[in-house]
């Protein structure tokens, strides 16, 4: 893998932890420099996380994490200088929405045609930097009314969230149970090979 692969990540305080830490250790293991990036925050500084979970009532319950730290200054993206972009879910995305320079963020990947990867609340980005008419995305199911109010097709979650869309350059999952698949198909798209398993 070429050191020069790099991948930008967005987040913001509340990010989901999972969501934000395991894309993260993932695409270092194999290979990739993921700059991490909040808006209005620099580089040693951190956001925190949230940590969602069912534990009975009629949606998630919502618990402090740890804390994800920021190692790239926002005010420095150059879409160019980037590979993909990981939008993870959790609270962030809501807020994030409303700052112009992160919809102009992901509408320039959007236009280059990189490879994009969006979890959970996620989409709730992608939706107000319009980037989804036409398009089929997966989300958490209270993002779907986001993605249709976009002109999208919203794609809901199999019984166990751990399904994962791909149309083009976008992959997108339900929730952190997707993980797995949804990291495999954001690989594929930036062209990382894997070995054969037999």
């Amino acid at each position: 893998m070429s050191e020069s692969k790099r991948i930008l990540m967005l987040v913001g305080d509340y990010v989901e932890d999972y969501e934000a830490m395991v894309p993260f250790q993932m695409l270092q293991m194999v290979g990739y420099r993921v700059d991490t990036v909040c808006p209005g925050k620099k580089v040693g500084e951190c956001v925190a996380t949230a940590i969602h979970d069912f534990e009975g009532e009629q949606t998630y319950s919502e618990k402090r994490g740890h804390n994800f730290a920021i190692n790239y200054d926002f005010d420095a993206v150059s879409v160019g200088d980037y590979d993909g972009l990981v939008i993870p879910g959790g609270r962030s995305p809501e807020y994030l929405r409303l700052n112009d320079r992160v919809l102009e963020i992901v509408g320039e990947f959007f236009e280059r045609q990189s490879p994009v990867a969006a979890v959970c609340h996620g989409p709730q980005i992608l939706a107000t930097a319009g980037v989804l008419s036409g398009r089929e995305c997966c989300a958490y199911p209270a993002v779907g009314p986001d993605v249709t109010s976009a002109s999208g097709t919203f794609v809901g979650p199999n019984d166990t969230f751990d399904n994962v869309h791909v149309q083009g350059n976008l992959v997108t999952a339900p929730a952190w149970p997707a993980h797995p698949a949804w990291m495999r198909e954001f690989l594929k798209l930036l062209g990382t090979s894997f070995g054969s398993r037999e």
